[in-house]
């Protein structure tokens, strides 16, 4: 069973077996949608760009389709805060929904304010619950999407990027990508490490 759920995961896996479209509705799904949380985003996103160093994707489709559906998953997902309101807090743990990632979320958001949206998306399932708690804090949303643009542009266009150029300069990069993914997971998250020691030294 968790070699089938590995396998569901892999992100080579999900992109060459749902494609373009597949990828695409990851991306937005995991910005904001509550059952999104265990898609690898960020791998997924690195290994988009390296398939399509490889002639697999045009990459201009890629970066520009990624950074669209991370910015309206967001939005999806703060509007959808915004309708439900604090009551989602009372709502009962499921399949798909999990109380604590919410609260974690909240608890992200009280500390690092409108910065949140920038940071979560940096940080797998804060990433996805962020935009909703904003939205249940009644964040203004023009403060909402200025952080969510320049978040969802560094996130989509660092990872993808990062993967085109490595499969277009490294010669057999695919022996190594599994380790590879590991490494840009681990860098995707320095800034909200840094962000994190910033606020403790103060």
């Amino acid at each position: 069973m968790l070699e089938n759920l590995s396998n569901i995961i892999d992100p080579k896996l999900l992109i060459e077996s749902f494609g373009l479209i597949g990828l695409l509705f990851i991306v937005f799904a995991e910005s904001g949608l509550f059952f999104g949380f265990f898609f690898p985003g960020d791998s997924l996103l690195f290994t988009a760009g390296f398939l399509a160093s490889q002639g697999l994707f045009d990459l201009s489709t890629i970066l520009i389709g990624t950074f669209a559906c991370a910015i309206l998953g967001d939005s999806f997902g703060y509007w959808f805060g915004k309708k439900v309101g604090p009551k989602i807090f009372n709502r009962e743990d499921s399949l798909f929904f999990h109380k604590k990632h919410i609260i974690k979320a909240q608890n992200f958001y009280n500390k690092y304010g409108n910065k949140t949206i920038f940071l979560a998306r940096f940080v797998p399932i804060v990433r996805t619950f962020a935009p909703i708690v904003a939205g249940i804090g009644q964040m203004k949303y023009v403060n909402f999407i200025s952080y969510n643009l320049i978040g969802g542009f560094v996130w989509s266009f660092a990872l993808t990027l990062s993967g085109y150029f490595l499969g277009s300069i490294v010669p057999g990069i695919d022996k190594y990508l599994l380790p590879v993914i590991a490494i840009i997971i681990i860098i995707s998250i320095l800034p909200i490490v840094w962000e994190i020691k910033k606020n403790n030294n103060k």
